[in-house]
């Protein structure tokens, strides 16, 4: 059994002050505490069909691509405006200070398709709720919305209390 804590660096005011990064880059170095997280997710998918494994940029990317791999599912990217080549859908949502934009291709998910949404942080919670909401004006069912960590104490999980959540650490 391998502690994924072990494996996640604090770094204390980053991006700015006041604020502690977990940063997941020693996780991503180690095979075995990769292996593991990913193993750790399909638990709680054991019985679930995925049609779609969505990775939020950029972060999320990393585990949405093997995930797909192990379900045997197609990896959609939602990236920031303007970084995806096709047509698109656009959700924007609330910060603390202002808004921001996501977007995926218009024709990623099709109506009934089943969806893992996959970030590797839940903070506020704001970017995960715009994923969903892209997913859900294209028709697409979403199964779980899952996470590495989860920053309990900026209250994310609020803002997609209508899906199932898993998330591997808790801070």
């Amino acid at each position: 059994m391998i502690n994924l804590e072990n494996y996640i660096r604090d770094i204390p005011d980053f991006p700015k002050k006041g604020i502690t990064y977990k940063d997941i880059t020693p996780l991503l170095q180690s095979p075995e505490a990769m292996r593991f997280a990913v193993n750790s997710f399909l638990v709680s998918l054991q019985k679930a069909k995925i049609d779609k494994v969505i990775g939020i940029e950029s972060r999320g990317f990393f585990f949405a691509t093997l995930l797909a791999e192990k379900l045997n599912a197609g990896f959609i990217p939602i990236r920031k405006p303007g970084k995806l080549p096709y047509k698109t859908h656009l959700a924007t949502y609330d910060l603390e200070y202002g808004t921001d934009s996501l977007e995926i291709h218009e024709d990623a998910v099709r109506k009934g398709e089943r969806v893992l949404i996959h970030d590797d942080v839940l903070a506020t919670g704001g970017t995960a709720a715009a994923a969903c909401d892209l997913v859900e004006k294209m028709g697409g069912e979403i199964v779980q919305c899952n996470f590495l960590v989860e920053l309990e104490f900026l209250k994310g999980r609020q803002k997609i209390e209508n899906y199932e959540v898993n998330s591997l650490l808790k801070y």
